[in-house]
């Protein structure tokens, strides 16, 4: 909700700055995002009157024209707008003036003809972003004065950003009650004259679905001026409000949703049919809306219509068909409530979001539709004329929720809070938030004002007497309960541990949707079964995220298109699947891309690979205590390299996949160069095994390199197991130092190079109990994988 200042303090004016207004109403709840000034900063910017204009001798485009500015002799301007023309006023810069962009006024001849200053348009002073001609102002705009005091632009346009449950406060009227609230000050709600009906012509209304529309007002107003020019002072509001000016009828409307946050809509009179049904859509039924965009209507959506087709969304947007154009001569204003369940969802399932949609979602007082017909019946006359027909109103009280009535505990209200609060000063908070109160010994019976939708029950009332108390004047104070600290096993995995190794091992954490477009999931995870929204945010996140990898490619894309072409991420969330139900699965990921190291003289670039990223998932691993189970196998996965993916096992669990994205992955998402990602299922790594002491042989060690050739398919894991079982603890370690394919190794096959680490904690290794270890370990080698030893 964005309002300008200077329109509040004509409501409620309270002893306070703009930054401790704006102070006072985000410690009341109703956070202020901006506070801004209207217009930018410009000075030496007058009132004149065109008193004659003429061609330009050399310039068919240009004009010269005579502006009075209050002074003795007019001034000369050269003047290109179209628009120009004797009689109008218009916002003139002077000579010495500065304009919005530090851009200054200066005497100047254009074309061989002298000009003293500048005929402004509203762009030029910053009040528009464009601007077709000049800036006309009204005919009794006072000629001399200065501009920005004439309209008022020493003014701040403070943008508050309201939780869904306070919809109360999306108009004005609602702001200032909280003001007058906080600062108990009396609020002047400007007097709206109810005018009395010049015609007998009504439409009639059927309340078709009077659950979702208990209340339906409606107006006939004949002969109306569709092209009278709206008030500059309302313009700005509306601009102010940030909303652009389209016209009397849309703007009267406008305003009065801006002011008591009623929405309203204007139809074109002779493009209704047969009276007006409040109903919800029938099968197959088509509407155009307002801008063009045809829809089909589904099931459950509430539509206003006529006699024969549907003319509008009910609370959302009304249809082209029935818009008020400019050959309208005779208009029907609709003022009315909208459940807020059956508005809501029903905008974004269309793929719209509108200020109307927003307060109906939100709830719109029940009561508050004639106050606001009559309000929008006085300005649309004052401004574009017409004959008022009568008020036509269908209603259902049965249907309209009525405010509950709640015992408020004065006991309850001190013992929440935390402080003795006078009954006194609790009455009066409630008094002033408009309450019914009834006073009883135990506290009071109070009922909230129809407008207050998010007030149902006792905390509610606590939470309101808290925040005009204000929360400020709470003193902080330790809780009295006992503090238990949950049990943890030592061998179970953390979360958090895993962080900071990946943060040591220079990863960077990222955060990202867990929505996603059905494009990616396609392309990364194309077996899965995710979840589509039913009301998705926008096309391109609707669908639930079955993997972390798509926000880190995302995220990679984003950060390599601004020339960071080194990137280690990581991210830990939820993975969303659809089973027997929604089945929720904790995961952590990363991704890595670009060069191994950052740029330095020490050692020279090398693009990272698949093991730089097996590394960092080993060293994840080696959390869980697992270090002898650890295990990858060759897999493939439609998302990666045929030749460079690998699932990850614990003890012959499946606990994740890592591996390279397939270059036509990479290409297709934008990425440059070669990425690889890891992504571990967090469960799976809950449980860990302690790490136990075993003393050190005081005993040598011996090595005994040897050289095997294999089969290429065969890996170094499964000869580094077979190792090990065969020999059992005499060998402590196994390293690989060399693999060779190429001369005097047969196609197909490779090349091995291992040193075998011999030791024993009893005694010193004699040749011969190496040997035979050794002999062994070939037999078994040679029986199980075919391996020879290297001539």
């Amino acid at each position: 909700m964005k309002f300008s200042e200077a329109w509040l303090r004509e409501w409620v004016n309270p002893p306070v700055t703009t930054q401790e207004l704006a102070d006072q109403l985000s410690m009341a709840g109703l956070e202020v995002d901006s506070v801004e000034p209207v217009a930018a900063a410009f000075n030496g910017v007058v009132v004149g009157e065109v008193l004659a204009r003429e061609a330009h001798p050399d310039a068919d485009k240009l004009s010269v024209c005579q502006v009075s500015i209050g002074s003795e002799e007019p001034l000369q301007i050269v003047c290109g707008a179209k628009n120009v023309a004797a009689g109008m006023r218009v916002p003139v810069a002077t000579v010495g003036a500065r304009l919005p962009g530090d851009f200054k006024i200066k005497k100047a001849k254009l074309r061989g003809v002298s000009s003293s200053g500048m005929i402004c348009s509203a762009s030029e002073l910053g009040l528009a972003e464009q601007s077709d001609g000049i800036m006309p102002l009204p005919h009794d705009a006072p000629v001399g004065d200065d501009f920005r005091q004439y309209l008022g632009l020493e003014d701040q346009s403070i943008d508050v950003d309201l939780t869904p449950d306070r919809s109360d406060c999306l108009g004005l009227l609602g702001i200032a009650r909280e003001v007058g609230v906080i600062n108990r000050c009396a609020v002047e709600v400007p007097r709206f004259e109810s005018l009395p009906a010049s015609s007998d012509e009504r439409v009639d209304v059927a309340l078709e679905a009077d659950q979702a529309c208990p209340r339906y007002l409606c107006r006939v107003v004949r002969g109306v001026d569709v092209n009278a020019q709206t008030p500059l002072w309302m313009q700005e509001r509306l601009r102010r409000g940030d909303i652009r000016s389209l016209g009397p009828v849309v703007d009267v409307t406008n305003y009065v949703m801006l002011e008591l946050g009623q929405p309203m809509h204007g139809f074109d009179l002779q493009k209704i049919d047969a009276g007006i049904r409040v109903r919800l859509a029938e099968p197959g039924e088509k509407l155009t809306l307002i801008g063009g965009q045809e829809i089909e209507l589904t099931d459950g959506t509430l539509v206003i219509a006529d006699g024969n087709r549907p003319l509008a969304l009910a609370g959302i947007m009304g249809g082209e068909d029935s818009a008020v154009s400019e050959g309208t001569q005779d208009i029907l204003l609709e003022s009315a409530f909208f459940a807020p369940t059956a508005i809501s969802g029903k905008a974004r399932a269309y793929g719209l979001h509108t200020d109307s949609s927003h307060r109906f979602e939100r709830g719109v007082d029940p009561y508050l539709q004639a106050q606001a017909m009559e309000r929008a019946s006085q300005l649309l006359v004052e401004i574009a004329g017409g004959e008022l027909g009568p008020v036509v109103e269908a209603s259902n009280e049965s249907m309209i929720q009525q405010r509950p009535e709640i015992l408020l505990r004065a006991d309850r209200v001190n013992r929440l809070l935390g402080i003795e609060i006078d009954r006194a000063e609790v009455t009066d908070i409630l008094n002033r938030l408009e309450m019914r109160i009834i006073e009883m010994t135990a506290g009071w019976r109070v009922t909230a004002p129809s407008c207050r939708f998010d007030i149902a029950i006792e905390e509610d009332l606590i939470e309101e007497v808290g925040r005009i108390y204000g929360y400020a004047k709470i003193p902080p104070h330790r809780g009295k309960s006992a503090m238990v600290m949950a049990d943890r096993l030592e061998a179970e995995f953390s979360l958090q541990g895993a962080k900071n190794l990946l943060v040591g091992r220079d990863y960077q954490e990222v955060i990202t949707y867990s929505f996603i477009s059905p494009e990616i999931e396609a392309q990364v995870d194309p077996e899965a079964k995710g979840i589509r929204l039913a009301n998705p945010i926008s096309a391109d996140m609707s669908v639930m995220r079955t993997s972390l990898w798509p926000g880190l490619i995302q995220t990679a894309v984003y950060n390599q298109s601004r020339q960071q072409q080194r990137v280690r991420i990581f991210e830990s969330g939820l993975c969303f699947r659809q089973g027997d139900g929604i089945e929720q699965e904790p995961m952590i990921a990363g991704l890595i891309a670009g060069n191994a190291q950052a740029e330095q003289w020490g050692e020279s670039g090398r693009a990272v690979d698949f093991f730089d990223i097996k590394a960092d998932l080993e060293a994840l691993l080696s959390l869980t205590g697992h270090h002898q189970g650890i295990g990858f196998t060759a897999v493939k996965h439609p998302a990666l390299h045929p030749g460079q993916s690998a699932e990850v096992r614990i003890q012959d669990k499946v606990v994740g996949m890592l591996g390279m994205l397939h270059p036509e992955l990479e290409q297709k998402m934008g990425l440059n160069g070669a990425t690889f990602v890891f992504e571990l299922a967090l469960e799976n790594l809950a449980e860990g095994v302690l790490p136990g002491f075993e003393a050190l042989s005081k005993y040598p060690s011996i090595r005994r390199d040897i050289a095997l050739v294999v089969d290429e398919n065969v890996s170094f894991e499964s000869i580094r197991n077979l190792i090990r079982d065969e020999s059992g603890k005499i060998i402590t370690d196994i390293l690989l130092f060399d693999v060779y394919t190429g001369e005097n190794i047969d196609s197909g096959r490779k090349s091995l190079a291992l040193g075998l680490i011999l030791q024993e904690k009893s005694h010193t290794l004699t040749d011969k109990e190496v040997d035979e270890v050794v002999d062994s370990v070939l037999q078994r080698l040679a029986k199980d994988t075919g391996a020879k030893l290297r001539d």
